[in-house]
């Protein structure tokens, strides 16, 4: 079986986790910790950063620093993982759900307007599959209304908009390094602080409601309880295996790359027959090959897809399911329905994506993606909405 997903190791981590732990410091916040702040600090520009034990923490840090309280609004697109949503609803915010745009799951821009009212409090963009959102008109409307910006840019590390990098440009920003992602240390994250009048107080979350690291820094002579916070920071053997990832990143990032293009090459002959539609990227934004996935035509056929894939020996799934419509919110939304997050919810599939993933074994999956279509219906009719062919 050729799996959906294998976490990549570079050799590494073994002997970062070594000396981790025979350092003497296995606690959060050493050496490890510190190498890997500074590296995204260095290489992307952040202002500060924070490493967490997930994106769900840094989520969660980033709805304490607004002080999210009940009665608050927070916009999030409906098509994204629930943490998005879950960070600000439990510290009592209504979640105002938008829409994905019609060719493509990113948030739509162009309806969050109508979503703003005087309760609104944060606009929370998700990159998804590490494709920026446009974020100059998320900005505008954010500068327009007094908002502020979290970057949910948990699938987007490496990845820009218009030659920025994403999980910079809003106030704060927030990244995965769970197994599935790019870089990865089976579970962890990152806080970015963008904006400078979060920064101290960040820290002070993130060490538990203390002003700890001050106090390591020799800034003050005793630390003590100042503030609401948590156990945030992750084990330095958690930021040891992380950098071994790090040390690798531009290697990792080029054969990704490398496998995302063939993947297009060798399935854009059913792309020209409306059989199926390939990730499109705007001209405003980079892709970092977080995943690959297809749009089918019809719930029935992206079933039919991903069984005939897994009796032939290749695991692929879907995605999302619309947080609107999920067991816990569904009595609680009060907003229209959101169309396109929902087409994505049933038509879309992600295909094996992973560094470790050969040239054979990428023509073999989409040879059988190729076969599929070759026996399945032929496209006629009319086009959706998304420009795909209606199977009949």
């Amino acid at each position: 079986m050729i799996p959906f997903n294998k976490p990549y190791l570079t050799g590494k981590e073994a002997h970062y986790l070594y000396q981790a732990v025979y350092s003497g410091h296995i606690s959060g916040n050493g050496v490890y910790t510190k190498k890997c702040q500074d590296f995204f600090i260095k290489k992307w520009g952040f202002k500060k950063t924070l490493l967490t034990t997930s994106c769900t923490d840094a989520l969660e840090m980033c709805a304490l620093l607004l002080d999210i309280k009940e009665g608050d609004e927070v916009i999030v697109p409906s098509y994204t993982f629930v943490s998005t949503a879950l960070a600000f609803a439990r510290q009592g915010a209504k979640i105002v759900f938008a829409d994905s745009m019609p060719d493509h799951p990113n948030i739509d821009v162009a309806k969050i307007e109508s979503l703003i009212t005087p309760k609104t409090k944060v606009i929370v963009p998700v990159h998804y599959a590490g494709h920026a959102v446009d974020m100059d008109e998320i900005m505008k409307l954010a500068d327009k209304y007094s908002l502020y910006v979290v970057e949910d840019a948990a699938q987007a590390i490496d990845s820009f908009y218009k030659g920025r990098p994403l999980g910079s440009i809003g106030h704060l920003g927030t990244f995965s390094f769970h197994e599935t992602k790019n870089i990865q240390c089976g579970e962890g994250g990152l806080l970015t602080i963008n904006d400078e009048q979060f920064a101290r107080r960040a820290e002070i979350l993130w060490e538990k409601g203390t002003n700890r690291a001050e106090f390591f820094r020799g800034q003050v002579n005793k630390y003590g309880w100042v503030d609401l916070g948590s156990s945030f920071l992750p084990a330095e053997i958690v930021s040891a295996f992380l950098w071994a990832q790090l040390e690798s990143l531009d290697m990792i990032q080029a054969k990704r790359k490398s496998i995302w293009k063939k993947y297009c090459e060798l399935l854009k002959p059913l792309e020209d027959k409306g059989m199926i539609k390939l990730p499109i990227v705007k001209d405003y934004a980079s892709q970092n090959s977080h995943m690959f996935y297809l749009i089918c035509n019809s719930l029935e056929e992206r079933t039919a897809l991903i069984k005939h894939l897994k009796q032939n020996g290749i695991l692929s799934v879907f995605h999302y399911l619309s947080l609107h419509k999920s067991p816990y919110y569904t009595d609680k939304y009060e907003g229209e329905n959101l169309p396109n997050s929902d087409f994505f919810e049933t038509h879309l599939v992600r295909l094996p994506f992973y560094y470790e993933l050969t040239n054979n074994e990428i023509e073999k999956i989409s040879n059988e993606i190729i076969s599929f279509y070759n026996h399945y219906k032929n496209p006629i009719g009319t086009k959706n909405t998304t420009g795909i062919y209606n199977l009949t």
